[in-house]
This record gives structure tokens, C-alpha cells and sequence, in this order.
């Protein structure tokens, strides 16, 4: 018997033991890690799919989700950063310091470099590790860059809100192939697939793959092929370009899957889908259906996400799970279903949710910590939510200037406190605030304790003498 032979029956006797105690179904003993194929959508509205009734049908992800788990209580952060600090670290974006608006192109930081990342743990127990897509947690020195924090292979850009066909930010180029700079052509999002059903399919068959796919899509500009507009005639613009998006995208996605299916791994591949942050412009861009608000904002539509997991044999299908869940979850979860060391000098905030996926069982959060910015933040208890300045829930710059600008004129800018039962208010048009103060009081002591563990916000200024470089990621 081979070294790796014997480890992964190793593992897999290991994590049978785990899930037995827990009840779930285990992964057979003689049974290869999973595949993870982890795909991210940018901005997309939480109604803006097919399950929840939309007016853009995604044929494709709409079928991943069927035969899998549909998530449908699931937390991000109100932008795009955050979210993926979060996801890579399992822990809350105050812990980093990005808890206020996302990396800007000129910003001197990223994710500290003291994180371990989901990719150098997964790397660490032999996954080929690979994003494709949007990194967005910081290019100012090689350190940051993704090769550099746990990925075998990278494509793709560093910055969000690049253009789809020429890849240029601010004047800046940004497209990347193994953090150098590449000059293949065309639309960003079919690049992006093309490279992923690339690397699918140059896979070693007896390695297992983590496939990060962060799709930049479908945030603004609002760009696609004319084709993909042809079918949403209908639909004024903005939001028909926008549906034209999605619709690429999903095309996309089948790609993906379709090149899983092709090499005979749909049954050892786990596949993750969510959007990073609520659909930005609800009602004219993009739909959260029922969710208040959008994007930027504490409020459901700002961070409940459209979100599946699936994993044939392993998950039940057209499953629905209503539990609470967030983002920072799928790093403890991913780890212990491949065998990585959950032990670390960093803590970490999310929770092992496969029980929740595969056993029916309740999440495993007394508390959800939503966001914990200087200005705004909220908390998620049970069925009861309370928000404090959910309006301004990034934390962005402007918010922090109008911040700046009331202390300079002697003004104090009020607390906005607002509680919300869920389970009977989901579209949160109640303020229970008055009538429950007993409650308010409660969950805003979970949320002080919380947020006074938050770490200073980094802030990126613009010098007034910044250049964008020909390329980002190299000097100027």
C-alpha cells in the first residue's frame, strides 16, 4: 500500500468517525476528499435567480441547485471584500480590519498576511489550488498577491469594477495569469470559465481540486456580448444589460459543470454557490425580491445572499435549509471534510455547518455578527435581528467623511437603533425597537462584546499624485 494510499484511507476513517457521532452521512472510508468547486457571483441580487422566481431564468445554476441543499437564510457582508476575507479565514472582517468598504486600487494593505487562508490549509493536505476570477484582497506587494497566499494557480484580476473586455481599472490593465500579466482577450467572464474547465480538465485524477471561481460578474460596468441582451427586449435598461449578465454567467457556470460531469467526478465534487453582498439598485438594476434594501446596507437585501451547496449522494436534493448561516462557516466546514488541521494561532468565527446540510440539524450560531464598523453594525440572534445604522452598513468612505465632517461642526451623529423579528417580519417593515427594549438590550450586549474585538479599520486615501501603473500589481 502506497504513503498516500494509506493517508487517505486515514482521513477518511477519521472523518467517517466525526460525522457518525454527528449523525450525518459519512464519506465512505476508501473515498477521495471531495473536489470543491467554490463559485462567487458579484453583486448579484438575492432574487436574481432562478429558484426564487426571477424574470432571468439560470437554467444552470438553477439545476446545481436542485440537486443539491438551497440555502436560504444565508449571511454575507454588505460589499465585496469583506466577503471574501471572510470566506478565505472563516473569520468575521472586524478581525482584519477590512470591516469598512472594500480594497481600493491605490490601497497600501490586503489581507494581513498572518491569515491562513481556506487555500494554504486545503494546499496543506494535497488539493491543487486554484482561483480564477476576482481577487480583490490587495495587490500592493507580491506578498498579497493569491500565489502567495495558498493557490497553486491564479487568473484573472486584482480589483473590482474592471471593464469586461479590455480589463483595464482606472487606465491601469488587469488581467493575470499566475500573478504576472496576461493579454488574453475577450469577455472576462468566459475567460474565467474557459480557464477553470481548463484547469478541470488537466487535473491529476488521483489529486483532489479546490477551484475558487470568483466571477466579476455581474457588477457594474454593465457590459456582455448583444446576444445576451436579445432575449430581455422587454426589460428597460439598465436592468436588461444586467440580465444579459446573469445570463452569460449561468451559461458559464454549465461549463463549469459540464466539464466536472465530463471527467466522471460529479459524484466526488461538492459544488458552493453564493453572491458576495445583496444586488446593488434594487428595483432598477438588480432584485432581492422581498429583502429591504440593498447592497451597502445591514438590511436582508444588503446581506442575505442567493446561496446552494450541493454534492451528489452526500446532500439531499431540492433540500431547503431556512437556518441561519454565514460565509465564514464554509472554512471550518471545508476543512474537516478534507482532513486539514483545524488547529490555528488565529481563531476562527464560523462553524462547522455539514450537520446542518446533510442532518436537518439547527445552525450551530448562537449569534451572527453581521458587520461591527465604527458607525454601523448589527447582529443576528435567533429570529431576532437588531441594526444599528443599517443604512450605512459598509462603513464606506463617505461614510466616514460625513462622520468626520459632523464632529468638525460640533455635531453628533445619532445612533439609528432598529430590531426586527425575522420569522415574523422578514421584509423587516417593523421597528420593534420601543416595544422591546428588553430585547434590544440583550442583543446589543452580544453585539458591544463583539465589536469591541474589532481591530481599527484600514482605510485607503487617494493621493492627490496617485497614477494608476500600466498594469496593476507591478510598480508604476
Amino acid at each position: 500500500m502506497s504513503t498516500n494510499t494509506y493517508r487517505n484511507i486515514t482521513l477518511g476513517l477519521l472523518l467517517a468517525a466525526t460525522l457518525a457521532a454527528t449523525g450525518v452521512p459519512a464519506v465512505a472510508a476508501d473515498a477521495p476528499r471531495p473536489n470543491i468547486v467554490l463559485i462567487i457571483s458579484d453583486d448579484q441580487g438575492w432574487a436574481d435567480v432562478g429558484w426564487h422566481g426571477t424574470d432571468i431564468p439560470t437554467p444552470h445554476l438553477s439545476r446545481l441547485a436542485a440537486a443539491g441543499a438551497r440555502l436560504e437564510q444565508f449571511y454575507v457582508q454588505p460589499v465585496c471584500s469583506p466577503t471574501r476575507a471572510a470566506l478565505l479565514t472563516g473569520r468575521y472582517p472586524m478581525r482584519h480590519g477590512l470591516q469598512v468598504g472594500v480594497v481600493r486600487p491605490w490601497a497600501q494593505y490586503g489581507l494581513p498576511l498572518e491569515e491562513r487562508t481556506l487555500a494554504q490549509a486545503l494546499r496543506e493536505v494535497g488539493y491543487t489550488t486554484a482561483i480564477c476570477g476576482k481577487w480583490h484582497l490587495g495587490h500592493c506587494r507580491p506578498e498579497y498577491l493569491p500565489t502567495r497566499r495558498g493557490f497553486d494557480h491564479q487568473y484573472g484580476h486584482y480589483n473590482g469594477a474592471i471593464d469586461y473586455f479590455t480589463h483595464e481599472r482606472d487606465g491601469g490593465f488587469d488581467w493575470h495569469r499566475d500573478d504576472t500579466v496576461c493579454r488574453d482577450e475577450g469577455y472576462s467572464t468566459f475567460l474565467i470559465a474557459d480557464e477553470a474547465v481548463r484547469l478541470i480538465r488537466a487535473q491529476p485524477p488521483d489529486k483532489p481540486l479546490f477551484l475558487y471561481v470568483a466571477f466579476n460578474a455581474v457588477h457594474a460596468p454593465h457590459q456582455v456580448p448583444e446576444k445576451y441582451k436579445e432575449p430581455y427586449a422587454h426589460l428597460p435598461e439598465p436592468r436588461r444589460t444586467y440580465a444579459g449578465m446573469v445570463a452569460a454567467m449561468d451559461e458559464a457556470v454549465g461549463r463549469i459543470a459540464a466539464a466536472i460531469e465530463a471527467r466522471g467526478l460529479r459524484t466526488n465534487t461538492l459544488f458552493i454557490f453564493s453572491s458576495d453582498n445583496g444586488g446593488p439598485q434594487p428595483g432598477r438594476v438588480t432584485s432581492n425580491g422581498p429583502l429591504r434594501a440593498g447592497k451597502g446596507t445591514l438590511y436582508e437585501g444588503g446581506v442575505r445572499a442567493c446561496a446552494f451547496a450541493t454534492w451528489d449522494g452526500r446532500i439531499r436534493s431540492n433540500a431547503v435549509v431556512n437556518e441561519p448561516l454565514h460565509i465564514v462557516d464554509w472554512y471550518p466546514t471545508l476543512l474537516r471534510l478534507a482532513g486539514a488541521r483545524l488547529e490555528q494561532p488565529l481563531p476562527v468565527d464560523g462553524r462547522d455547518i455539514w450537520p446542518v446540510l446533510t442532518a436537518g440539524k439547527p445552525s450551530p450560531h448562537e449569534a451572527i455578527l453581521l458587520n461591527a464598523a465604527p458607525h454601523a453594525g448589527g447582529i443576528r440572534v435567533g429570529d431576532w435581528k437588531l441594526v444599528r445604522n443599517g443604512a450605512r452598513g459598509a462603513g464606506d468612505d463617505s461614510d466616514a467623511v460625513a462622520a468626520r465632517n459632523a464632529r468638525k461642526q460640533g455635531k453628533q451623529r445619532d445612533d439609528i437603533v432598529e430590531l426586527f423579528n425575522l420569522a415574523q417580519d422578514p421584509s423587516e417593515k417593523t421597528n420593534l425597537a420601543s416595544q422591546r427594549p428588553d430585547k434590544v438590550n440583550e442583543l446589543r450586549a452580544r453585539y458591544d462584546a463583539l465589536a469591541r474585538q474589532a481591530v481599527p479599520p484600514r482605510n485607503a486615501p487617494k493621493a492627490a499624485d496617485f497614477k494608476s501603473p500600466a498594469v496593476w500589481g507591478e510598480p508604476n
